[in-house]
Protein backbone atom coordinates (compact mmCIF):
# COMPACT_ATOMS: atom_id res chain seq x y z
CA UNK A 1 0.00 0.00 0.00
CA UNK A 2 1.76 3.64 -1.17
CA UNK A 3 1.32 6.46 1.21
CA UNK A 4 -0.82 9.00 0.94
CA UNK A 5 2.28 12.05 2.34
CA UNK A 6 5.32 10.89 1.07
CA UNK A 7 8.38 12.71 0.25
CA UNK A 8 6.82 13.30 -3.61
CA UNK A 9 3.61 14.96 -2.11
CA UNK A 10 3.02 18.11 -3.35
CA UNK A 11 -0.36 20.25 -1.98
CA UNK A 12 -2.54 20.96 -4.43
CA UNK A 13 -2.54 24.63 -6.22
CA UNK A 14 -5.30 26.94 -4.27
CA UNK A 15 -7.93 28.26 -6.84
CA UNK A 16 -6.61 32.02 -8.15
CA UNK A 17 -9.14 34.55 -7.09
CA UNK A 18 -11.43 35.57 -10.63
CA UNK A 19 -11.18 39.51 -9.37
CA UNK A 20 -7.47 40.14 -9.20
CA UNK A 21 -4.35 38.51 -10.35
CA UNK A 22 -2.16 38.31 -7.47
CA UNK A 23 -3.89 36.64 -4.94
CA UNK A 24 -5.81 32.79 -4.73
CA UNK A 25 -9.87 32.84 -3.64
CA UNK A 26 -9.10 31.51 -0.37
CA UNK A 27 -7.25 34.81 0.17
CA UNK A 28 -9.52 37.30 -1.03
CA UNK A 29 -12.56 35.61 0.45
CA UNK A 30 -10.97 36.47 4.07
CA UNK A 31 -8.77 39.73 3.10
CA UNK A 32 -12.46 41.04 2.22
CA UNK A 33 -13.96 40.89 5.89
CA UNK A 34 -10.67 41.81 7.53
CA UNK A 35 -9.29 44.91 8.33
CA UNK A 36 -5.31 44.00 7.82
CA UNK A 37 -6.73 43.23 3.49
CA UNK A 38 -4.85 40.76 1.93
CA UNK A 39 -1.45 41.95 2.92
CA UNK A 40 -1.61 40.82 6.73
CA UNK A 41 -2.61 38.06 6.02
CA UNK A 42 0.03 36.51 3.95
CA UNK A 43 3.92 36.01 4.80
CA UNK A 44 6.49 38.42 4.58
CA UNK A 45 7.51 36.68 1.50
CA UNK A 46 4.72 36.97 -0.50
CA UNK A 47 3.04 40.60 1.38
CA UNK A 48 4.73 42.67 -1.81
CA UNK A 49 2.63 40.55 -4.45
CA UNK A 50 -0.49 41.48 -2.31
CA UNK A 51 0.10 44.63 -1.19
CA UNK A 52 -2.47 46.29 -3.65
CA UNK A 53 -5.33 43.50 -3.76
CA UNK A 54 -8.38 45.45 -5.00
CA UNK A 55 -10.46 42.41 -3.69
CA UNK A 56 -9.58 43.80 0.06
CA UNK A 57 -8.46 47.56 -0.54
CA UNK A 58 -10.00 50.22 1.28
CA UNK A 59 -11.18 52.08 -1.97
CA UNK A 60 -12.94 48.99 -3.19
CA UNK A 61 -16.95 49.33 -1.31
CA UNK A 62 -18.46 47.16 1.48
CA UNK A 63 -15.01 45.18 2.10
CA UNK A 64 -13.50 45.77 6.28
CA UNK A 65 -11.42 47.84 5.11
CA UNK A 66 -14.03 50.53 3.02
CA UNK A 67 -15.75 50.77 6.23
CA UNK A 68 -13.30 51.08 8.91
CA UNK A 69 -12.10 54.15 6.79
CA UNK A 70 -15.65 55.62 6.34
CA UNK A 71 -15.67 55.72 10.09
CA UNK A 72 -11.74 56.66 10.27
CA UNK A 73 -12.76 59.98 8.10
CA UNK A 74 -15.93 60.35 10.11
CA UNK A 75 -14.47 60.39 12.98
CA UNK A 76 -11.32 62.78 12.07
CA UNK A 77 -13.92 65.13 10.71
CA UNK A 78 -16.00 65.07 13.83
CA UNK A 79 -13.52 65.15 16.15
CA UNK A 80 -10.20 65.98 14.93
CA UNK A 81 -10.96 68.47 12.04
CA UNK A 82 -8.49 69.56 9.39
CA UNK A 83 -7.59 73.10 9.84
CA UNK A 84 -9.44 76.09 8.36
CA UNK A 85 -6.81 76.35 5.33
CA UNK A 86 -6.73 72.51 4.40
CA UNK A 87 -10.18 71.76 4.44
CA UNK A 88 -10.64 75.44 2.09
CA UNK A 89 -8.46 73.66 -0.49
CA UNK A 90 -10.54 70.06 -0.30
CA UNK A 91 -13.47 71.73 -0.95
CA UNK A 92 -11.80 73.66 -3.88
CA UNK A 93 -10.66 70.21 -4.58
CA UNK A 94 -14.41 68.50 -4.94
CA UNK A 95 -15.40 71.16 -7.12
CA UNK A 96 -13.01 68.96 -9.88
CA UNK A 97 -11.28 72.46 -10.46
CA UNK A 98 -7.77 72.73 -11.06
CA UNK A 99 -6.48 74.15 -7.92
CA UNK A 100 -3.66 76.33 -7.18
CA UNK A 101 -1.22 74.89 -3.76
CA UNK A 102 1.06 77.75 -2.93
CA UNK A 103 0.99 76.74 0.89
CA UNK A 104 1.85 72.71 -0.10
CA UNK A 105 -0.73 71.71 1.96
CA UNK A 106 -1.67 69.26 -0.18
CA UNK A 107 0.44 66.45 1.13
CA UNK A 108 -1.43 67.01 4.85
CA UNK A 109 -4.76 65.76 2.57
CA UNK A 110 -2.75 62.87 1.03
CA UNK A 111 -1.14 61.58 4.30
CA UNK A 112 -4.98 61.22 5.24
CA UNK A 113 -6.10 59.47 2.31
CA UNK A 114 -8.64 62.92 1.70
CA UNK A 115 -6.11 63.45 -1.53
CA UNK A 116 -4.57 61.83 -4.53
CA UNK A 117 -2.39 63.13 -7.03
CA UNK A 118 -4.01 62.36 -11.13
CA UNK A 119 -2.21 63.27 -14.07
CA UNK A 120 -0.07 65.07 -11.35
CA UNK A 121 -2.59 67.51 -10.13
CA UNK A 122 -4.58 67.25 -6.77
CA UNK A 123 -7.70 65.58 -6.77
CA UNK A 124 -10.06 64.51 -3.84
CA UNK A 125 -10.80 60.53 -3.14
CA UNK A 126 -14.07 58.89 -2.20
CA UNK A 127 -12.43 58.87 1.30
CA UNK A 128 -12.23 62.90 1.08
CA UNK A 129 -16.10 63.54 0.05
CA UNK A 130 -17.02 61.44 3.05
CA UNK A 131 -15.06 63.70 5.52
CA UNK A 132 -16.52 66.61 4.38
CA UNK A 133 -20.26 65.15 3.69
CA UNK A 134 -19.57 64.42 7.89
CA UNK A 135 -18.87 68.00 8.12
CA UNK A 136 -21.40 69.32 6.68
CA UNK A 137 -24.17 66.62 6.91
CA UNK A 138 -26.53 66.63 9.94
CA UNK A 139 -25.13 63.48 12.66
CA UNK A 140 -26.85 63.00 15.18
CA UNK A 141 -27.31 60.18 18.01
CA UNK A 142 -30.31 57.73 17.27
CA UNK A 143 -31.18 54.20 18.04
CA UNK A 144 -29.71 50.95 16.25
CA UNK A 145 -30.70 48.02 16.91
CA UNK A 146 -28.69 44.83 16.46
CA UNK A 147 -30.59 42.26 14.17
CA UNK A 148 -27.48 39.62 13.28
CA UNK A 149 -24.00 38.82 14.38
CA UNK A 150 -22.18 37.01 11.69
CA UNK A 151 -18.71 35.62 13.82
CA UNK A 152 -17.31 34.16 10.38
CA UNK A 153 -17.53 37.81 8.46
CA UNK A 154 -16.71 40.00 11.53
CA UNK A 155 -19.59 42.44 11.05
CA UNK A 156 -23.05 42.84 12.36
CA UNK A 157 -26.62 43.59 10.69
CA UNK A 158 -28.43 46.41 12.49
CA UNK A 159 -31.25 48.52 11.77
CA UNK A 160 -31.51 52.44 12.11
CA UNK A 161 -35.47 53.46 12.68
CA UNK A 162 -34.41 56.92 12.16
CA UNK A 163 -33.19 56.34 8.56
CA UNK A 164 -35.05 53.39 7.01
CA UNK A 165 -37.42 50.53 8.77
CA UNK A 166 -36.87 47.34 8.51
CA UNK A 167 -33.58 48.05 6.15
CA UNK A 168 -30.55 46.20 7.53
CA UNK A 169 -26.73 48.33 7.55
CA UNK A 170 -23.75 46.59 8.26
CA UNK A 171 -21.14 47.72 10.20
CA UNK A 172 -18.10 46.28 11.94
CA UNK A 173 -18.32 43.85 14.31
CA UNK A 174 -15.20 44.97 16.32
CA UNK A 175 -16.03 48.69 16.03
CA UNK A 176 -19.19 47.62 18.10
CA UNK A 177 -17.30 45.85 20.62
CA UNK A 178 -14.73 48.44 21.32
CA UNK A 179 -16.98 51.49 21.42
CA UNK A 180 -19.43 49.17 24.09
CA UNK A 181 -17.55 47.06 25.60
CA UNK A 182 -20.26 44.38 25.31
CA UNK A 183 -19.28 40.60 24.65
CA UNK A 184 -19.92 39.25 21.33
CA UNK A 185 -22.80 37.08 22.73
CA UNK A 186 -24.61 39.35 23.80
CA UNK A 187 -25.55 41.64 20.63
CA UNK A 188 -28.40 39.95 18.96
CA UNK A 189 -31.49 41.68 19.80
CA UNK A 190 -30.18 44.48 21.97
CA UNK A 191 -30.56 48.08 21.33
CA UNK A 192 -27.82 50.43 20.99
CA UNK A 193 -26.77 54.41 20.20
CA UNK A 194 -24.98 55.33 17.83
CA UNK A 195 -24.07 59.26 16.07
CA UNK A 196 -25.50 58.70 12.11
CA UNK A 197 -26.07 60.94 9.21
CA UNK A 198 -29.50 59.42 9.19
CA UNK A 199 -30.63 61.80 6.59
CA UNK A 200 -28.95 60.17 3.99
CA UNK A 201 -30.58 58.91 0.65
CA UNK A 202 -27.46 56.14 0.07
CA UNK A 203 -26.98 53.03 2.69
CA UNK A 204 -23.33 53.23 1.77
CA UNK A 205 -23.03 56.62 2.77
CA UNK A 206 -24.71 55.84 6.35
CA UNK A 207 -21.75 55.80 9.07
CA UNK A 208 -22.37 54.97 12.38
CA UNK A 209 -20.16 55.89 15.11
CA UNK A 210 -19.64 56.23 18.91
CA UNK A 211 -21.91 52.95 19.70
CA UNK A 212 -23.16 53.24 22.92
CA UNK A 213 -25.65 51.17 25.30
CA UNK A 214 -29.16 52.24 25.88
CA UNK A 215 -32.40 50.47 26.79
CA UNK A 216 -34.65 52.18 23.84
CA UNK A 217 -34.34 53.32 20.58
CA UNK A 218 -33.74 56.76 21.02
CA UNK A 219 -35.73 59.53 19.41
CA UNK A 220 -34.47 61.96 16.73
CA UNK A 221 -36.10 65.59 16.62
CA UNK A 222 -36.62 67.75 13.28
CA UNK A 223 -33.88 69.68 14.12
CA UNK A 224 -31.57 66.32 14.77
CA UNK A 225 -31.49 66.40 18.27
CA UNK A 226 -32.21 63.74 20.63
Amino acid sequence: MSETFGPEYVRPAQRDCPRCTCCTAVLCERGRDRIRRCYGLTSEETRGAVEFCPCSAESTPHTAAWRMAQVRATRLARELPLTDDVEELLRAMATGARVDDPDELFPQLKLRGLGQLIHGLPAITPLGRTYLAARDEVRAMTGVLVVDVDMTARTVQVEVPAWRPDEMVTVLLDQVLVDTGFPDDMLSGRWFEAEANYETPEADRLVLTSFRATGAPAPVSADGAT
